[in-house]
Order: structure tokens, then C-alpha cells, then sequence
């Protein structure tokens, strides 16, 4: 589920001298953190490791690092606590995303707290040597659950060094809250996008009384068992920008009939694969590509996850139906790839082997995944991998919704091909102090209104009076049409 704030996440290359991991029940801040350098950071920044155990509930065997970075505010405001950004995936680390908050206002009063959350980035990363994510370019246009036998090899190698039933949201939760009273901070600023939307309504859930406020955008709440309605959150999305593009004279002139034109591209597809030569992203050089019908509709599903290249869906589409398919298998491989590396798998899999697919019901798939481009390959390729990948405990109640009075500024995108605005409905209504804005973008929006919104309502801490009215007036870029 990544990214659009969650799918652009800048990565900051993070070169610093992390002081000695320090004990969790002696650590002050000064044991924790230093100063260091961080690529696109400019003046002070602060890097540690934490240690936790790994199993939170023993108390014993296995203690694992937990990789933070501080960004000190500028003109610091102590009663305002910290501002903490929660990655998406399952499986970004959250110290990537440091440049993106290097010179931003968030950083004006709040110390930015970014912790890599177990299994990701440096904090015992759970990552699988897999040929999908860069042996060859072919890689990027499968199924990215269809190989068993290495999802099999990845599972025994990462258990030598991790007990992956351990690496659970509501663990990692459990750590941040750690991380934060060993930093001092009375209370949290929580952010997430996508899959860190979970992961700020669990921690919400567990430590109400440190969160001042809390943004959520492109919302996975705890109904949104991932990945069940990728196919028809895609499909409304894909509904959605035929509609306008036949609605929009420019658009419906270039490309008259588009959905007709997609049915019989995909028809074409399931009945012989295409191939299609390209530049391989990683050795520059020419190589040929077969792309079948499931290749083209997984590239699609996240090529659309952000603005403004979205917007090129209807061009790339009508060429690929004209016999023209480079094009989009270059949009799509660079876009897969792209959140590929982003992400650790073997992390995405502990969490949503044990909090999402364990609670999929199969008699369900066909129906919610039944006329749709996407279909039930995703989920079942899926459902099989978590078959034979180690699961987590979870609570009995941890199906239900997250309530809390902590103000929530709840985001949607109008275009949002994963997490659509139901979903920030659904988390919206069991939260009595949230405001929900459906604002036209994808998945994860942002812009001058969001910014200025946001940013209100951090420094206040509150719904009251907010001013929203900007939400009217934003556009989506317009249709690329050559």
C-alpha cells in the first residue's frame, strides 16, 4: 500500500555514526543520540539505536536495535512534543523519508522523531533476496507473490536472525512508545499514509494519552484486510478516469471509447502474451519483455497510486491498445520497481500474514474480486505465501475498529487506487473527534491546501474552527495526451 507522500518518499541515504545501542531500562537521550550527518540535511541532526527485546512480552532472548534519526526543531515548542512520521508498505523505513522533512514546516516546532520500525530499514531489517527485485526487468511485470519456493528460502533464512511472529503493528507500536519515553517527549504528533495509517490508528489505539493530534491519510483502517480489495479499489479508481476522460471533450477526442478499447486490450493479452522491447532500468540496455494480462493490470494497479503520472493512464492504455506497448511496460516496470525498493517483504509479510490475511474470508474473494481488471491472483498468491510464512499472535479484539478522542485530521484521495474514501469513512465514523477531507489527488494527498490545512491543525491541536474551504478549489493535473 505506498506512497503522493507514501509512493514519493525521498530517500536520504543516511550516513551517520549511530551511538551504542542503549538499555532500554537505562537509557536517557544523551545515551541514545548523537549528532551526525545525513545526505540533504543541512545543521544539526541526531542519530542513535534503541534496543528492545524482540519478544516485548518475555523480556528475554533476543534484543534487536531500533535505528532513529531526530531532526531538532528550529525554534522548539518542548509543550508540543514531537512529531513522528509512521512509513507505509508494510516495510518502509521512516528514516528515509528525512530530507523530505529537512526544511519543512513540521520541523518549525517539533523535534521530526523518525524510527525505523522492527523489521525495516536499520532496525533488524527483514528483507528476501528475491529475483523480483532486480535480477531482470521480466521480474517486475509478475505476480509479486507467485514464487513459493523463494518466498520458502527467505522465510528460513531470515528466521537465523529474527522470530518472525514478533515483528507484528502492534508490537512495533509498543517499541515507539518506548522510543518516545526514553527521548523525554511527553506526547506525539502521529502521522501515516497508507499502511502507516494502520500503523498511527494501533498505536492510537494502545497510547491514547500520549497523542496530542494525529494525521492519517490514504487510510488502511483495521477493516482493510490487505491485500482483498486491491482489485476492486483499482477497478473504482480505473471507473473513475474513464468517466472523466470520456466527460472531458480533449480526452474523449484522443481517446474515443477508451473502457471498450481496455476490455479488448485485455482480452488480447489473456489470450496471448505481448512482447515488448524496452531499456532495462538497471543495465540501460535493450531487453525484450513478455507481458501477459496479470502483468499489465498489476503495473497499472501502481503506476495510478500517484499525480500527476496517473493522469498519462488513458494515453498509455489507448497506445498499448494501438500495438504500442513499450511505453507503458517502461511507466510500469520503473513504477514497480521504484516501490520495490522501498520496501522489506519478509517484514510486509509478518505483518500482513498475521493482522490481514488471517482474517480473510475465502468464501468472500470471488464476490469482492469478481469484474475486475486485477481479479483474485493477488490475493491468493498471497493467502498462499502466508500459508507457509510464520504468524504472529494478535488479540481477539484486534478486528475491531480504533476509537479515541484524540483530534484526527482523516485524508482520502477522490482518485485513490488502493485505499478510496470509504476507507477514511469507515476509520472516521468510530473516531468522535476527526474530521474527514476527501481531496482530489490519489493515494496519499498532498498540495498547498494540504499543507496549509495540516498545518493548522498541528499547531493548534485542535478541529475547532479549522478553515478547509481551500479542498473546493483543488484540480487534478489534466489528462496527458501525447
Amino acid at each position: 500500500m505506498r506512497l503522493d507522500p507514501v509512493a514519493a518518499i525521498a530517500l536520504s541515504l543516511i550516513a551517520c555514526q549511530a551511538g551504542t545501542a542503549a538499555p532500554a531500562a537505562e537509557a536517557s537521550p544523551a545515551d541514545i543520540l548523537e549528532s551526525c550527518e545525513v545526505r540533504g540535511v543541512s545543521g544539526t541532526a541526531l542519530c542513535g539505536t534503541y534496543e528492545v527485546w524482540e519478544d516485548r512480552d518475555a523480556q528475554a532472548g533476543r534484543r534487536i536495535g531500533l535505528n532513529i534519526l531526530v531532526l531538532p526543531a528550529r525554534d522548539p515548542r518542548p509543550e508540543l512534543g514531537a512529531y513522528v512520521s509512521l512509513s507505509g508498505g508494510p516495510g518502509a523505513a521512516a528514516t528515509d523519508s528525512a530530507r523530505r522533512f529537512a526544511n519543512s514546516w513540521q520541523r518549525e516546532h517539533q523535534d521530526i522523531l523518525l524510527v525505523d520500525q522492527r523489521g525495516t530499514g536499520r532496525s533488524n531489517p527483514l528483507g528476501c533476496d528475491l529475483s523480483r527485485l532486480g535480477d531482470t526487468a521480466q521480474a517486475y511485470l509478475e505476480a509479486p507473490f507467485g514464487r513459493l519456493a523463494e518466498f520458502e528460502a527467505c522465510r528460513d533464512a531470515l528466521s537465523e536472525s529474527a522470530d518472525l511472529t514478533l515483528y507484528t503493528t502492534p508490537i512495533a507500536m509498543d517499541d515507539l512508545n518506548e522510543v518516545r519515553a526514553a527521548l523525554g517527549y511527553e506526547t506525539l504528533t502521529v502521522t501515516g499514509g497508507s499502511y502507516g495509517s494502520r500503523a498511527a490508528l494501533v498505536y492510537l489505539r494502545r497510547h491514547p494519552g500520549t497523542v496530542r493530534a494525529a494525521v492519517i491519510n490514504g487510510i488502511a483502517p483495521i477493516a482493510f484486510t490487505n491485500p482483498l480489495y486491491h482489485s476492486s479499489e483499482a477497478q473504482k479508481a480505473l471507473d473513475v478516469t474513464f468517466a472523466e476522460c470520456a466527460a472531458n471533450a480533449d480526452c474523449a477526442g484522443t481517446f474515443p471509447d477508451l473502457g471498450a478499447k481496455f476490455d479488448e486490450l485485455m482480452a488480447r493479452l489473456e489470450a496471448a502474451p505481448a512482447k515488448v522491447t524496452i531499456t532495462d532500468p538497471d543495465t540501460r540496455q535493450p531487453v525484450e519483455i513478455s507481458l501477459s494480462r496479470g502483468g499489465f493490470a498489476e503495473a497499472l494497479r501502481v503506476f495510478t497510486y500517484a499525480m500527476p503520472r496517473a493522469r498519462a493512464v488513458p494515453l498509455l492504455i489507448y497506445r498499448a491498445w494501438q500495438g504500442d506497448y513499450a511505453p507503458f511496460v517502461q511507466a510500469g516496470i520503473n513504477s514497480t520497481r521504484g516501490l520495490d525498493q522501498l520496501l522489506q517483504i519478509g517484514m510486509l509479510l509478518s505483518v500482513t500474514c498475521a493482522e490481514d490475511v488471517a482474517r480473510i474470508d475465502p468464501a468472500t474473494i470471488d464476490e469482492i474480486t469478481g469484474d475486475t481488471y486485477l481479479g483474485d491472483e493477488r490475493v491468493r498468491t498471497q493467502m498462499a505465501v502466508c500459508a507457509i510464512w510464520p504468524k504472529g499472535r494478535i488479540g481477539a479484539d484486534y478486528g475491531q475498529p480504533v476509537r479515541a478522542d484524540v483530534p484526527v485530521l482523516v485524508l482520502s484521495g477522490t482518485h485513490d487506487p488502493v485505499t478510496g474514501s470509504d476507507w477514511g469513512a469507515e476509520a472516521a465514523r468510530h473516531l468522535p473527534n476527526s474530521l474527514h477531507l476527501i481531496v482530489a489527488g490519489a493515494h496519499g494527498v498532498g498540495g498547498r491546501c494540504v499543507d496549509a490545512i495540516t498545518r493548522s491543525f498541528v499547531a493548534s491541536g485542535t478541529l475547532d474552527g479549522l478553515d478547509t474551504s481551500c479542498v473546493a478549489d483543488v484540480t487534478l493535473p489534466p489528462f496527458a495526451l501525447e
